[in-house]
């Protein structure tokens, strides 16, 4: 089907982890220009780089530092135009697990840092280079955790983020964008257990899949690929032009308790 994407402008945060990779991607094949952010590992961008040098650019920037941001969107419009749409997918979930009763501040307030004020700041800047333009395809969209829906135990930092960025920021800006552009829309993915790098480690452990299982009708871990399908349809106007303050959970039909045994 299509998407009407062809020529417009797609920032990606983190799009250098697997979820941003694989999105680029799609968006190239709609024909999209594609701006890829990264903070400090540009390797897996160089082969969009590379073959698509018209259509993407790479833009650095540590996105707890504010300036860093300002200058990533700054960068980013002078080299491929105004931005339509921003796919703020950037994040961390920190792999030792830490009760709250033992967590550190140093670890929330990093995580917390990384995945809601660096939102924050991409979401703010986006909206900035926004005003007194006429563009169509235009969204922010979030990309969450089914951790900000469900919580989990011993990430409190990660739901806590995520489930910020899900429902309070989300459906906040839904309301403020279109006073900047009247067909603005904000949306949220909200992916559950994704088979990427982040992820890896802790599905080598059987019992983490076994009970992972247990809560979902389809029973399978979803690729990059499912995520970054339903990200390109939410930033076609053409396809998803009436969705604004929705979540889209990618999950396998996940549920908050155990449907299997």
């Amino acid at each position: 089907m299509e998407t009407g994407l062809n020529n417009s402008h797609i920032f990606i945060t983190g799009a250098s982890g697997g979820i941003g990779l694989i999105t680029a991607q799609k968006f190239i094949e709609e024909g999209a220009k594609v701006s890829l952010h990264y903070n400090s590992n540009i390797e897996p961008l160089n082969v969009l780089l590379e073959s698509y040098p018209e259509r993407t650019c790479a833009v650095q920037a540590n996105v707890k530092n504010e300036l860093d941001v300002i200058a990533a969107i700054n960068e980013s419009t002078s080299l491929l135009g105004p931005i339509n749409c921003i796919v703020i997918n950037h994040g961390i979930w920190i792999v030792n697990e830490a009760p709250v009763v033992d967590m550190s501040l140093k670890q929330w307030q990093h995580t917390i840092d990384i995945d809601l004020t660096g939102s924050f700041l991409f979401a703010r800047e986006y909206l900035k280079q926004l005003k007194d333009k006429e563009l169509s395809n235009v969204s922010i969209i979030f990309i969450g955790s089914t951790a900000g829906i469900f919580g989990e135990a011993r990430h409190a930092d990660y739901a806590a983020s995520k489930s910020a960025l899900t429902y309070g920021l989300m459906r906040s800006l839904k309301n403020e964008i279109v006073l900047i552009n009247k067909r603005g829309r904000v949306n949220t993915v909200a992916p559950g257990w994704v088979l990427t790098p982040m992820a890896e480690k802790s599905l080598e452990d059987t019992s983490i899949v076994e009970k992972v299982y247990k809560t979902m009708p389809l029973r399978k871990i979803a690729t990059p690929d499912d995520v970054a399908n339903s990200i390109v349809f939410l930033a076609s106007e053409k396809l998803a032009g009436h969705l604004s303050g929705n979540i889209i959970e990618v999950t396998g039909g996940m549920e908050g308790r155990v449907l299997f045994d």
